[in-house]
């Protein structure tokens, strides 16, 4: 049991570290926006270079992973967020954005490096739940993020607590050394690294069909998954007369029933012996979560409107650990760092590109109803062609 407990609580806990980094600066943004000379809104640039790099650093990590081992490139992660949240310290648009650089080549790598160790270590019959609990590693960062760093600001203000979450990302890199050893077993130190192989992941994920065409279906759950976390909120206030903190607190209770809820569909996923059908229904799901919430008015009952906070929270943010067991599952053998790297690539590519169209879409007439209920039709064509495809494999010889 050790050996199988120990890789998921370190993977967990650097998963949990870098997210917390990554969600630190919009935190502080509210303050820091005043400091540094810009509107606050601006945050949502930091996060599309923080991804659009992510892209790129999740192709490129795989020589690396396989020549100094998936913990060092983990503790490499977590070291580059300290060093991109102390850049940001700094106080200054230049830096800012350099801080975004420096914090999209850590956050790629880290769940490749976690897909290669959890492969290895993980009994096939556990592998939905295990990648699922290390992906609740995501919604904790920010629960994290969210809860401690403002108490951060009070005390010391927001320069400092970018530096705390730095040092916090740094002490997590160091206790990580101790195990490294053991799980880094695997490497090659004679292994080349060339940016000819960033090329490699797309190709291992493009060639197979089934992975393709899970890495689009994560494409349509990504954008969907930041949807709701990035318009929930502005929705909620600007088109039903919510308070700020009422309508965070529908964004809470999505978020932590979603942390419930990736443990929930990885056990179901293991014991059914179904994922696919599993991922089918999340994705119904969130669609009819989306359709949901473009039904909301203000005669809505509050109850009611939390449950459909929390179910549509638990479908289009609970996908991501059953989604990533299947991508390893499915790789071909020892291919599981390359496959999740170019599944990965698809899915950054939806946080990229569809908060920003839904905003368009929103300013330019269709408002957020239309909006959310346009979202849930390329899901349910997803949920469509998961079922086709559980059924074509138990049809199988």
């Amino acid at each position: 049991m050790r050996s199988e407990v120990l890789p998921l609580a370190t993977t967990l806990a650097v998963q949990a570290l870098v997210s917390m980094a990554v969600f630190t600066v919009p935190v502080v943004a509210p303050v820091a926006a005043a400091d540094v000379g810009i509107a606050a809104a601006y945050v949502g640039m930091y996060i599309a270079i923080v991804y659009g790099i992510s892209m790129v650093s999740s192709l490129a990590c795989g020589d690396l992973i396989r020549k100094v081992g998936a913990i060092r490139v983990s503790q490499l992660s977590l070291l580059l967020a300290a060093a991109a949240l102390m850049v940001a310290a700094g106080g200054t648009l230049p830096l800012l954005l350099a801080s975004a650089v420096l914090m999209g080549a850590g956050y790629g790598p880290v769940t490749p490096a976690s897909s290669h160790v959890l492969a290895r270590t993980t009994p096939p019959h556990m592998m939905s739940l295990v990648f699922s609990l290390k992906q609740t590693g995501v919604p904790v960062g920010g629960a994290l993020a969210g809860a401690l760093v403002p108490l951060l600001v009070l005390a010391a203000g927001w320069r400092w607590s970018l530096l705390a979450v730095g040092a916090a990302c740094i002490g997590v890199a160091v206790l990580a050394q101790a195990i490294r050893a053991g799980l880094d077993g695997d490497r090659d130190p004679a292994r080349a690294i060339g940016l000819a192989s960033a090329a490699g992941p797309l190709r291992v994920v493009t060639s197979a069909p089934d992975l393709r065409r899970l890495a689009l279906c994560s494409f349509i759950f990504s954008s969907m998954q930041l949807c709701l976390i990035t318009y929930l909120v502005t929705y909620l206030t600007s088109a039903l007369d919510y308070t700020l903190v009422q309508a965070g607190l529908m964004l809470s209770m999505a978020q932590g029933t979603a942390i419930v809820a990736r443990i929930g569909w990885g056990v179901l996923a293991d014991r059914s012996g179904r994922p696919l059908t599993v991922l089918a229904g999340v994705a119904a799901g969130m669609a009819g979560g989306a359709l949901g919430v473009a039904l909301f008015t203000p005669a809505w009952p509050t109850v009611a409107m939390a449950a459909v906070c929390a179910a549509f929270g638990a479908t289009a943010i609970g996908w991501n650990g059953v989604f990533l067991a299947e991508i390893a599952r499915r790789a071909p053998a020892g291919k599981a760092v390359e496959a999740t790297g170019g599944a990965l690539f698809f899915t950054y590519f939806g946080v990229l590109v569809a908060p920003p169209l839904f905003g368009l879409a929103v300013e330019n007439g269709l408002g957020y109803p239309l909006a959310f209920a346009l979202m849930a039709l390329p899901a349910l064509g997803a949920s469509l062609w998961l079922f086709s495809q559980q059924r074509a494999a138990r049809a199988a010889p």
